[in-house]
């Protein structure tokens, strides 16, 4: 089998409730990027990449686009089922950018699980995570509607969420505090600053706020100021942004900087780079929130194949990017039930691409 053709699509992934805002940014909507990958054996496979912003992390939409389209002309003629060959390719036509080459090896993944008629995750490891345990994002806000879109989610069956916090201290303070005070039986919290806050915030929330009941995820940016935090800190720390590699987190290991981890497929470099993390996190017994930057239905079937396939024990929670927004990009997405998300159990990532809706390519090349 042999890659004949990639294809990049562009398409907005407007927000239901109007914008997403953590930290200090706020988006109506996000530019995702689609690839198709097709072969000479008639099989597609369809992969996704959806930075969020492009001052989140090193990463941008058009850079995703740009980037494929250099990596592109390498990577025809390859098997695509051989997933580590293909990522030897593209590091040879591409130094770095992981984000960009995660939709391409996510589309392989896709054509490897329909070549040999199994849904991706028992291709990463079995099906080990019958239900993916979803969490609700509350997107920064004033604290009386973080608590009125609490109750919303409570109802619809969710018990876990992420607080967004990352601006002042004392109105994350007041957010924090509020929105525990609101807890149902059995729910759990984490206050996410997405890297935002300096370390004298950091610190003076963890201060107002000790002895709650929740978990601190990346206070600050660099990877130093989270670790003097967490030294500070009673509850437990989840890192994000910064584990960037299997070598950050084996560094992090080390240092017992973190009782979590938040594994984004994109930031790691596609589901390869990401079951290797993965499987490092559960020999080193480090339990993972397993997501995305963002994403539509290919995106969020790539998240549940994955933690489908991790243990339940190891896998904390999810995201279903999907459900945030009404632009329906391929059929076959995770179904949604009682806060949890289960994928099609059918060959690949079990999505299909609606074309009318990604149109016409940005991109393509050809053998």
């Amino acid at each position: 089998m042999k890659i004949t053709r990639i294809g990049i699509h562009r398409v907005d992934l407007p927000m239901k409730e109007g914008a997403y805002s953590w930290g200090g940014q706020s988006f109506p909507a996000f530019d995702s990027t689609v690839v198709l990958v097709e072969t000479d054996a008639g099989i597609v496979g369809a992969g996704e990449s959806c930075p969020l912003g492009p001052a989140y992390l090193p990463a941008y939409a058009q850079g995703v686009r740009s980037g494929i389209e250099a990596m592109a002309p390498a990577l025809l003629g390859a098997d695509p089922r051989q997933v580590e060959a293909v990522y030897d390719r593209m590091d040879l036509a591409l130094r770095g950018h992981p984000y960009v080459k995660s939709a391409v090896d996510m589309a392989c993944w896709d054509i490897l699980g329909k070549a040999v008629g199994l849904p991706c995750y028992m291709l990463l490891g079995g099906l080990r995570n019958e239900r993916v345990t979803l969490f609700k994002v509350l997107s920064r806000q004033d604290p009386d509607r973080m608590v009125e879109m609490l109750g919303r989610y409570q109802a619809q069956g969710f018990r876990k969420y992420q607080i967004k916090v990352g601006g002042d201290a004392d109105s994350d303070i007041e957010r924090i505090t509020a929105i525990l005070a609101a807890r149902g039986p059995g729910e759990i919290f984490c206050a996410d600053a997405n890297t935002t806050w300096k370390m004298h915030d950091a610190m003076r929330v963890v201060g107002a706020t000790r002895g709650l009941d929740y978990s601190m995820e990346q206070p600050c940016i660099s990877y130093e100021e989270c670790l003097s935090v967490r030294r500070h800190c009673d509850q437990p720390m989840i890192l994000d942004e910064c584990m960037d590699s299997v070598r950050m987190l084996m560094r992090g290991h080390a240092d017992s900087a973190m009782d979590q981890v938040n594994l984004k497929i994109n930031r790691i470099g596609g589901l390869t780079k990401a079951r290797a993390f993965r499987d490092l996190c559960v020999e080193l017994g480090i339990t993972m929130t397993i997501e995305d930057s963002w994403g539509g239905e290919i995106a969020t079937a790539a998240i549940a194949h994955l933690a489908h396939s991790t243990p339940a024990v190891f896998h904390s929670q999810s995201s279903a990017f999907h459900e945030y927004t009404d632009t329906v990009i391929a059929d076959g997405g995770p179904e949604i039930a009682d806060g949890t998300m289960t994928a099609a159990d059918a060959p690949g990532l079990g999505v299909v691409p609606r074309m009318d809706v990604l149109g016409e390519p940005v991109f393509e090349v050809s053998a």
